[in-house]
């Protein structure tokens, strides 16, 4: 765990597994706020899975970045628009609820899927938050800076985090905390070579190891908060 916090703090990766009862899956992270496009590099050739950025609940309520399953589950939305109805989440295996908000592209950027430009929109998101003030209109600077949709999901912790969901989105912004980093975190989920099931923990393990990349589990860190 030591070796975990001082990498991040340093702005390198960390391998966070949550747990074999929840997704099995094991994320590679980095801290936002030093998102660059070599960050966003490794993370397409070294993971696989799916980019996001995991955001802390106060960053949301910050920013009043609306959780999309309730977006999608309004009333009024779905008289406007009926295929809402037909694919509400009410099935989801490994939890009750999405973490997913609103996806985001900074304005500066071109299409907004090119490392150069994902990099840009995730680090400017953490210092945007860093920069913020009291007495500052959040939303306003927010889409000062920023449009949606985007090339970056971004995933909001619960109210509460690990002590009511323990997912990868708890969990990033756990380890960021923990790191005395701005709850901001960019990651992706590490998949099998073919891509049809998730890198098993031992093989991430070993992975990791050879990388002299620290590798840590959700009920490691959870203890560590503790």
């Amino acid at each position: 765990m030591k070796d975990a916090l001082k990498a991040f703090q340093a702005g390198n990766p960390v391998c966070l597994f949550d747990a074999e009862n929840r997704e099995g899956e094991t994320d590679l992270l980095f801290p936002g706020e030093c998102a660059t496009p070599a960050v966003m590099r490794q993370l397409r050739f070294d993971c696989g899975g799916l980019l996001f950025l995991a955001i802390g609940h106060e960053v949301g309520e910050r920013f009043q970045l609306p959780y999309l399953q309730d977006l999608h589950m309004d009333k009024n939305l779905m008289e406007k628009h009926a295929v809402l109805e037909h694919l509400q989440t009410d099935d989801l295996q490994y939890d009750t609820r999405s973490a997913f908000t609103l996806s985001l592209n900074h304005r500066d950027t071109f299409t907004g899927i090119t490392d150069r430009d994902r990099s840009l929109t995730t680090r400017r998101f953490a210092e945007l938050f860093k920069e913020l003030n009291d007495g500052d209109n959040a939303m306003e600077k927010l889409g000062k800076e920023f449009r949606t949709p985007g090339h970056i999901p971004v995933c909001r912790e619960a109210e509460g985090g690990l002590t009511r969901r323990q997912g990868h989105t708890e969990l990033a912004v756990g380890l960021a905390r923990l790191s005395g980093m701005t709850p901001v975190v960019i990651g992706a989920e590490m998949l099998q070579p073919d891509g049809d099931f998730a890198l098993s923990v031992g093989d991430a393990r070993n992975w990791a190891a050879i990388r002299g990349i620290p590798f840590i589990t959700g009920e490691e860190l959870i203890k560590a908060l503790n």
